[in-house]
């Protein structure tokens, strides 16, 4: 296959390791201080901080135990590039992530608070939005789409006086697209000129026509919003790097304020004064908002994509979620339902989530990045390795999602495991 032609023919990893090494306890020991000695020369606090936390009896802070792993994800980086030799293909992937910043800072800056608010609505109807894409073409130098477009508008807005022309011409053309059937249409397959609508729970099917068929009356859906399954293929195969990141600048990474729902639960607030157990809010139909089932560092993981670090945005997911591959967009959607965002669509975390799993697995040597995040993984703060053998064995009757992570887990412990379906 193409995407193989990159990949190596032999694993050789830096820092004196072995590829057996990876699947070995005390190599995994080494391993790690080669992590803690490899931080100690970058930085010498954050690697004191690190052993302190790890050797630290008392609970962590959540805001606390999120900034030290913020703070070692750039290092964790650096790190399994180097210990697999792929700097040059993380470093192109991370440029991928920079290269698409403009596109999410025009999105919020441009056309969600200037473009959505200074055209009047009466004035939408006046707008050609075909004609201004032609001369908008010739102004980008004769190609045009999104990227295109945040770049230019990026680079017009650091001269206004000298563009205020173009800039108008692109305001216009935003209002457009993001405000008229006919502008949302020509660019339904984009990211830069939406923005989330707000929601109705007794209007989910606000899209679909009521109809009579055979005197019974039924609702019809519109043909854009179905999705035909052909034999056994998917009908939803996830979305690319551009939507995922999307979805992670969409998100207000709220764990920096302590109210990280779509991971803790959307909790009502105690009465001053009272102490009482956590009691979680419920939605319109009676679903108990607690979150992800895992408490899954979602907002921070947002961020480190956002800041081009996807290998360290793994495996801040990986620390409590470790089978990853088997959740993500396919699964369980727990963290939308008690996203921030309850009065219009929240964060698409499932599919943010499975993209950043592909873009690793796509790298050279990604599944073995992938598969060491869940044996050996520095952001674990309370269980970085695996414990030595206990001398226990144990039998796992079915390997479904359950029984795969169980017999994970067990064998991080320490325990032999059998599994059996």
């Amino acid at each position: 296959m193409a995407g193989h032609e990159r990949i190596p023919m032999a694993l050789n990893l830096s820092f004196g390791m072995s590829f057996a090494d990876l699947y070995d306890r005390e190599g995994l020991v080494r391993l790690d201080k080669a992590f803690i000695d490899f931080l100690a020369m970058a930085e010498a606090d954050l690697a004191k901080r690190l052993v302190s936390a790890r050797n630290s009896s008392s609970a962590f802070d959540p805001k606390a135990e999120s900034t030290l792993i913020l703070e070692l994800s750039p290092h964790l980086e650096r790190f399994l590039s180097q210990l697999f030799g792929i700097a040059d293909a993380v470093l192109a992937l991370a440029q991928k992530h920079d290269e698409l910043d403009a596109l999410y800072r025009v999105k919020r800056q441009f056309v969600q608070r200037k473009a959505a608010t200074r055209i009047k609505p009466d004035k939408l109807s006046e707008i050609d939005g075909v004609s201004l894409e032609t001369e908008l073409t010739e102004l980008f130098g004769g190609h045009f789409d999104e990227i295109t477009f945040a770049k230019y508008v990026e680079l017009w807005s650091q001269v206004e006086a000298t563009n205020a022309g173009a800039l108008e011409k692109a305001l216009q053309y935003a209002a457009w697209a993001l405000l008229t059937p006919a502008g949302r249409s020509r660019n339904h397959a984009g990211v830069l000129f939406k923005q989330a609508t707000k929601t109705d729970p007794y209007k989910l099917l606000s899209h679909a026509s009521l109809t009579n068929v055979d005197g019974v009356s039924a609702y019809r859906i519109a043909p854009g919003h179905l999705r035909r399954r052909e034999a056994f293929h998917l009908t939803d195969t996830g979305t690319d790097l551009v939507g995922a990141l999307d979805q992670a600048n969409y998100c207000i990474w709220c764990h920096q304020q302590g109210k990280d729902s779509c991971s803790r639960g959307l909790r009502e607030k105690p009465a001053p004064g009272a102490t009482q157990p956590i009691v979680f809010k419920k939605s319109p139909f009676g679903v108990t908002l607690a979150g992800c089932p895992l408490q899954e560092k979602i907002s921070e993981f947002h961020l480190a994509k956002t800041q081009g670090l996807p290998l360290a945005a793994l495996a801040i997911i990986a620390v409590d979620n470790p089978m990853v591959a088997a959740t993500g967009h396919r699964i369980c959607n727990d963290c939308m339902k008690a996203c921030i965002y309850q009065k219009q669509e929240p964060v698409n975390i499932p599919q943010a989530e499975t993209r950043t799993l592909k873009d690793v697995l796509e790298l050279p040597w990604g599944f073995e990045i992938y598969s060491l995040l869940t044996r050996w993984n520095p952001l674990n703060l309370r269980r970085p390795l695996p414990l030595p053998r206990s001398g226990y064995r144990v039998l796992v009757s079915g390997m479904g999602p359950a029984g795969f992570s169980l017999a994970h887990l067990l064998i991080n412990d320490g325990h032999c495991v059998v599994g059996i379906d």
